[in-house]
């Protein structure tokens, strides 16, 4: 049977031909249509059914326009993408197919409804690939092959060809067809060929499921791709064979399409855009209802008219600040596996298939081990050694702001487990990686475990973590013993040195009471019993390397017996872990944790350098193993070298099912961060935070623009630019360029010698390290990235740590070495705030930087809060505290660049006004009480405007709760308790918080916060029992004070109406409606003062019967002596 090459397939073949989404339309030279035997010409076209059909020349609205007339070979082609609607077929996605040619009119199927032309060659001849000679064309042929595999007409399977087959065939096919001959090439110059990879648009490499979202990526929204190739006056190449002069050069259409590592995914507009005009109605009623009651005074009691609508006011603009920033929520997804496939895979760049990730170092914190638990801490290094990311770029830090030998030898303990842990949760593929939370849950251990030995494995590896939490919580008790021991030994040696010395052993003896390590030297850092230079805040640096830092190659275990679990063909490499405690002597300020996580900033710059710095709190585990690659998706994706930090939601365990004090803050976390997200970016809160190195070094971002003033419309002050200095951040760019640009002028290491001291101090290791990091942060160079690096850089394996390398570290925490330097000014965390990490967060945002929200679908990470209510409340205390701080200080927002975006504007200046809200709502608090003494209302009638307005605001707030709980994914429940402890918290502890920052600005009185105890309660069987328990504070006053006169109101106001002669119910109604209304709110708080088993502290009854007694006298001091005179002044009544 003759297989001639066909001009339908272009050389392709039969099976291999047709099925690309190109539809490619051409025209032939005058030469090429005498040989295919007609002088029509025909056009190429896909129906709706996935099929060509050929149109003729009058019918493609071509006009009389002939070849000789088009004067070239080339026209122009247009590339349809897969779509939705029409997905490319798995079978039919393979290399070398898809160019349409038109050719002459010819006969037609023969398959029955079909209309179809038959296949021809190039020459015009008939093409049959059965040796029946049944005329069928290309489609029905690819769809027979695909089906039965037997011809149409004579019903048996279709034979192979003599002829040499097409080595670009499918594997599958049940008939390669024809290869390509020289004619091909003709065809191809004739062409410009666009080849679709097969499943290009299938997510995970899968043809069987259509990726809308990486559709649309690809495509850009639109359906189409055409391009028009117009010849020149030389032609399409200039005569030069390099093709058209006028394109420049043509898209390679054949290159990989780039995967992006994230993709931004928008609220549906079905809820945003309801959202949106809800909050802009909102905005409109409270203008109008603020108007009418401004115009709409009560003339018998001003002053509680005038006090309300202070007030309401005030409400009505916090409420603003809060709402604005909530107009462009997102949600962000990432891609695990094209992050694996790019920086994991062996390429061309990197043939050992060495990982390309940059570096990770980790700082965990910790100041008290009495209030921080020493297993709690060694739960949180062990989730992090286990992470699922390169060991070779793994560093785990340490910072033990106390310096307590129990915290370093609880350290010891978990590296020491860790060899056991480590290798099990690498095997088995655990989840948690946290032993405490992993040993705890509930349900069958072996579920989706593959290997036969888990179940033996999982119970040595229990019995050795019982042991472990032995022997750490021990420590103490091990370590007193260990130091009396030594001490007695001591005394006796000083005594009988006394004695040989011919002293008088009367006379007492001077020995200090020292804290002994186990290899029998004094401990350098804070004993039990302080010493000089052996106090909280007066000894020595400490830098303690546990766990080396592991070879570039994987090492494997072995099913040796002296091994606790069989790690044949399991990495036990372990990452690097190191201790430290900085330098502290008295006189110097030490700036809490912001300085103990600068000197960790420093000390990992000197030793490992990671590019990128996660820091976590000491009770805060890594709960998604996967969680620092998730992060890194955001960092080298394209655009990632402008982000200074990603940000991860902080979820809690151990809070009462309940949610009694909103310890979850849901509605913080889950819709105001997310909220930010569409605008600069988030928050930083303090911890689950992944920094870029470089940003916290105080440069600012890439491609930065200075743009002119934000108030240039608005204000005076931006007149004609007169011509100025250059921009200190220019002259520091400048400054810093031979770090970041590696230049090596005499000039600029001049400026290098002269400015860095100045900055970073006079480390020249420090100084040498940024460079590194900033390359090394950088995304991997690809089309449209910019700023990135050469793939493969960043394989070559770590040098060794030595003992200059130690030296120096120990000499970037000495207590001095801050004198004088930029650190907590621009560089590193902010000091001067007890809340350090937003201040940190809104320096990097001022100078441009943006920050990332990120997710995920397993929590990141995970940590405890306090329930306890006393704890709860001093925590919001420290928040508030920082806020009021950060608003009287040059950190306020209203003072920031132009570089901080408006919206993102108003989100850090209502972190600095919200404590403020508190003075307001207290006031507002007492005024359904003050009503129901005086029996005076806010309004002098309860008219219908009044309940109208009243009704349509709440109707709007409760719509847009509504709304928030569809986007942000959190319950009406949290909603419901963030409001409830939003009124708890602002009439105590931010009260408290603003009288204690003016003080602060004012009189320069120092405030003085103590750790929030991460230990549980006392009754081991009861997770919740530090919910019920009562630890008295002033902070409970306000509440206490607000709930009893509300309570006693209500009482005063139902005996007034009962007893008097002419009752007004509608005056009571009113006034009960809002002392309720106060009294739910506080609901969750008088229930936490009830204890339980009836532990409430005497003086709690005490205030109750005093501040009743008040109360009660106040009102028959101030109430009127008849009912006249109550009826003159000025009731309601409802219309």
């Amino acid at each position: 049977m003759a297989s001639p090459r066909s001009a339908a397939t272009g050389g392709l073949g039969f099976r291999n031909a047709g099925q690309s989404r190109g539809v490619q339309m051409t025209g032939r030279t005058n030469s090429d249509n005498q040989n295919a035997g007609g002088g029509n010409h025909h056009h190429a076209r896909r129906t709706s059914s996935g099929r060509f059909n050929n149109l003729s020349r009058d019918m493609s609205e071509m006009g009389g326009a002939t070849d000789s007339e088009l004067g070239s070979d080339y026209l122009y082609t247009v590339q349809i993408p897969a779509t939705p609607d029409h997905p490319m077929s798995g079978d039919r996605a393979v290399p070398g197919k898809g160019e349409q040619l038109g050719g002459a009119r010819g006969p037609t199927c023969a398959v029955i409804n079909c209309d179809g032309k038959a296949m021809r060659d190039e020459r015009g001849e008939d093409m049959t690939p059965c040796d029946c000679n049944f005329k069928i064309c290309r489609d029905c042929y690819i769809d027979a092959l695909n089906g039965s595999g037997k011809c149409p007409g004579c019903k048996d399977d279709y034979t192979a060809s003599d002829e040499p087959f097409s080595q670009g065939g499918s594997q599958n096919d049940m008939r390669v067809l024809p290869p390509n001959g020289d004619d091909s090439s003709r065809l191809d110059r004739r062409l410009s060929l666009l080849k679709t990879k097969p499943g290009m648009l299938m997510s995970n490499g899968s043809s069987a499921d259509f990726d809308h979202a990486r559709w649309l990526y690809q495509t850009k929204g639109t359906y189409g791709y055409g391009n028009a190739v117009w010849p020149g006056d030389d032609g399409y190449d200039g005569g030069g064979g390099q093709g058209p002069p006028n394109l420049g050069v043509l898209p390679e259409f054949n290159d990989k399409v780039r995967r992006p590592l994230t993709r931004k995914v928008s609220i549906s507009t079905g809820i945003l855009s309801p959202y949106r005009l809800i909050v802009a109605i909102r905005m409109v009623v409270l203008a109008l209802f603020l108007m009418w009651r401004v115009q709409h005074p009560n003339p018998d009691a001003l002053w509680l008219w005038g006090m309300s609508v202070v007030c309401e006011i005030w409400f009505a603009f916090s409420w603003i600040l809060d709402q604005l920033p909530k107009l462009c929520p997102i949600n962000r997804l990432t891609d695990l596996s094209v992050l694996k496939e790019k920086f994991d895979m062996p390429s061309p760049e990197n043939p050992s298939g060495r990982s390309d990730l940059p570096g990770v170092d980790i700082f965990v914190s910790t100041a008290d081990p009495e209030k921080e638990p020493p297993l709690t801490t060694a739960n949180t290094i062990l989730s992090i050694l286990a992470s699922e990311y390169p060991l070779e770029k793994l560093a785990c830090y340490l910072s033990d702001d106390g310096g307590a030998l129990l915290s370093f030898e609880a350290l010891a303990e978990a590296a020491s487990f860790a060899r056991v842990w480590i290798p099990f949760c690498r095997k088995h593929k655990i989840e948690p990686r946290n032993p405490e939370t992993y040993f705890l849950l509930k349900g069958d251990p072996t579920k989706n475990k593959v290997r036969s030995d888990f179940v033996k494995d999982r119970r040595k590896v229990k019995r050795e973590y019982d042991e472990f939490k032995v022997r750490v919580n021990g420590l103490p008790d091990a370590i007193r013993r260990r130091s009396d021991a030594y001490n007695a030994h001591e005394e006796i040696r000083a005594k009988r040195h006394q004695m040989e010395s011919g002293g008088d052993p009367s006379e007492p003896l001077n020995i200090p009471k020292a804290t002994w390590m186990a290899d029998g030297t004094h401990w350098p850092g804070t004993w039990t019993q302080s010493g000089k230079e052996h106090g909280r805040g007066d000894h020595a640096g400490i830098i303690q390397v546990m766990l080396a830092p592991p070879t570039a190659e994987p090492l494997m275990g072995s099913s040796d017996e002296e091994n606790i679990i069989d790690t044949t063909d399991v990495d036990i490499r372990l990452p690097m872990l190191v201790y430290m405690s900085r330098e502290k002597r008295p006189g110097y300020d030490h700036n809490k944790k912001a300085g103990a996580m600068n000197a960790l900033v420093r000390t990992s710059a000197v030793m490992s350098n990671g590019p990128f710095i996660l820091n976590l709190d000491c009770d805060h585990y890594i709960f998604n193993a996967l969680a620092i690659r998730e992060a890194m998706c955001f960092f080298m994706d394209k655009g990632g070298d402008r982000l200074a930090y990603v940000q991860f939601p902080q979820r809690f365990e151990g809070v009462d099912p309940n949610d009694r004090y909103a310890n979850h803050n849901t509605v913080f976390f889950d819709v105001n961060m997310r909220a930010l997200d569409g605008l600069q970016g988030p928050v930083y809160v303090g911890t689950g935070c992944v920094f870029r190195r470089i940003a916290l070094y105080g440069f600012d971002p890439p491609r930065m623009r200075d743009h002119g003033c934000c108030f240039q419309l608005c204000c005076c002050c931006c007149g004609p630019k007169q011509p100025k200095k250059k921009p200190k951040s220019k002259q520091r760019d400048s400054e810093v360029a031979g770090l970041t640009e590696h230049t090596t002028s005499d000039d600029d290491d001049d400026i290098e010698a002269t400015m860095l001291p100045k900055r970073y101090g006079s480390s020249a290791v420090f100084a040498a390290s940024i460079p590194v990091a900033e390359f090394q942060g950088r995304p991997l160079a690809d089309k449209g990235v910019k700023n990135g690096r050469p793939a493969g850089a960043l394989t070559i394996p770590r040098e060794p740590l030595d003992a200059s390398t130690v030296a120096e570290a120990i000499n970037v925490v000495s207590c001095f070495y801050e004198d004088k330097t930029e650190w907590g000014g621009r560089v590193g965390w902010i000091y001067g705030s007890v809340t350090e990490d937003v201040v940190t967060g809104f320096r990097m945002h001022n100078r441009g930087w943006r920050s990332i929200y990120c997710v995920t679908k397993r929590d990141a990470f995970r940590g405890t809060a306090p329930i306890n209510l006393t704890d709860r409340l001093h925590q919001v205390l420290r928040w508030a505290t920082g806020s009021v701080e950060i608003f009287f200080s040059r950190n306020n927002a209203l003072l920031a660049s132009s570089r901080l975006k408006f919206l993102q504007r108003i989100a850090y200046l209502n972190v600095g006004i919200y404590p403020f809200t508190s003075i307001f709502l207290l006031v507002y608090c007492f005024l359904p009480a003050l009503s129901l003494y005086t029996g005076q209302f806010i309004v002098q009638n309860l008219n219908l405007a009044f309940l109208i307005y009243l009704l349509t605001i709440t109707i709007s707030l409760c719509s847009l709760a509504v709304l928030e709980v569809k986007w942000s994914g959190i319950s009406l429940e949290e909603w419901w308790r963030n409001e409830q402890f939003w009124v708890i918290g602002g009439t105590s502890a931010h009260l408290a918080a603003v009288f204690q920052g003016i003080l602060k600005v004012m009189a320069g009185v120092e405030i003085s916060f103590t750790l929030t105890s991460k230990s549980a309660g006392d009754d081991e069987d009861d997770i919740y029992a530090d919910l019920y328990i009562v630890k008295w504070t002033s902070l409970f006053i306000p509440p206490i004070t607000i709930g009893i006169t509300n309570i006693v109101a209500i009482a005063v106001g139902v005996s007034r109406t009962i007893y008097s002669p002419n009752p007004e119910w509608s005056k009571l109604l009113g006034g009960v409606f809002f002392s309720l209304w106060v009294l739910m709110h506080l609901y969750p708080f008088f229930k936490g003062l009830m204890g339980k088993g009836g532990k409430t502290p005497t003086i709690i009854y005490v205030w109750a019967g005093l501040l009743s007694v008040i109360i009660s006298l106040l009102w028959v001091y101030i109430s009127p002596q008849n009912g006249s005179a109550a009826a003159a002044g000025g009731g309601f009544t409802f219309p």
